[in-house]
């Protein structure tokens, strides 16, 4: 642990103009070393401050740094991930429920987030989008055509569904081993947002030391707020070419001499029966589907993500 003290706050910053309209809400640093949201929303705040841009209608709320105890230390998450399990709770137990008590009425006062992220190892920019409109009991929801106009204005063209259906199975696989996991486990920012009624979108910006990460990150940033028509800029364009991929599978790490057959990086096409990997007991894990693997990461912690398994999908063609 660090030997500065424990954060007693978040920074939150604010624009509201006269006019009515949208109520937008961007994170940054969620994860504490996934810092190119917080470049580039600092750019922004500058520029509003300084009168270069202006919010002519609704309002604009900016959280550079989500989880300063997770910033503070450099890592993803400070006593947990915040991103995983985002709830309201009578009984704090650990630095993230107290972000949770605050962060979840805020994201209700909103209408919009724009998550912002950074992954591993190096790959393409992409956005995480949530469930198609449906009334069932894991993610119901009746937005999302709402959210995929966005999504495709956002200056990515890879885009990712998936997450909580591909997340719930997981909390089963892990239920059935006899490992702890909470039903709810998988649900953060975007997903309470959702739950609020509101849309949501996670962009992921790049590799977490690129350089070309906050621009991403700044660039969505502007592209949301013409989008939404809340400043000047021209609207964006929806994005021409279009790779939709769906999450349907999350394999967890079950031991520390787990490991991969190589350095995967993420998004690395796979096909049918290709081995991923070796368990420490030598059982070969093997692609079941043509696809990609996603969000692989070498570092994962025994009982908790190790990598994902991803198909093509006719969403959004």
């Amino acid at each position: 642990m660090s030997d500065l003290p424990i954060p007693t706050g978040i920074s939150i910053h604010q624009f509201v103009s006269l006019q009515d309209g949208p109520k937008l809400i961007v994170l940054g640093a969620v994860h504490g070393n996934e810092v190119c949201g917080t470049l580039a929303i600092r750019r922004l705040i500058a520029e509003i401050e300084l009168g270069s841009m202006r919010i002519k209608r609704g309002s604009l709320t900016l959280v550079p740094i989500t989880n300063p105890l997770a910033y503070q230390l450099k890592r993803r998450h400070g006593d947990r991930n915040l991103n995983r399990s985002m709830r309201m709770t009578d009984t704090p137990q650990d630095f993230e429920d107290r972000i949770s008590n605050v962060l979840c009425p805020l994201l209700q006062s909103h209408d919009v987030l724009l998550d912002l992220h950074s992954f591993h190892t190096p790959g393409t920019p992409f956005a995480l989008i949530g469930p198609r409109d449906n009334r069932g009991e894991i993610e119901p929801f009746s937005r999302a055509s709402e959210e995929e106009t966005l999504a495709l204005r956002l200056g990515v063209g890879r885009f990712v569904e998936g997450w909580l259906e591909t997340y719930a199975q997981g909390v089963k696989d892990r239920q059935a081993r006899g490992a702890e996991a909470s039903v709810d486990y998988g649900a953060g920012t975007t997903e309470t947002m959702r739950r609020c009624g509101g849309i949501a979108i996670t962009l992921e910006c790049g590799q977490h030391e690129e350089e070309r990460a906050p621009q991403i990150a700044y660039s969505a940033i502007r592209n949301t707020l013409a989008h939404l028509d809340m400043v000047d800029d021209v609207a964006p364009v929806p994005a021409a070419h279009r790779e939709i991929i769906q999450l349907y599978r999350v394999i967890d790490r079950l031991h520390e001499e787990d490991a991969f057959t190589q350095a995967w990086r993420s998004f690395a096409p796979v096909q049918r029966g290709d081995v991923i990997a070796h368990r420490h007991d030598g059982t070969v894990l093997t692609a079941d589907h043509d696809g990609w693997i996603v969000f692989p990461n070498p570092a994962a912690v025994v009982d908790q993500e190790w990598f994902y398994l991803a198909k093509a999908s006719d969403r959004m063609s």
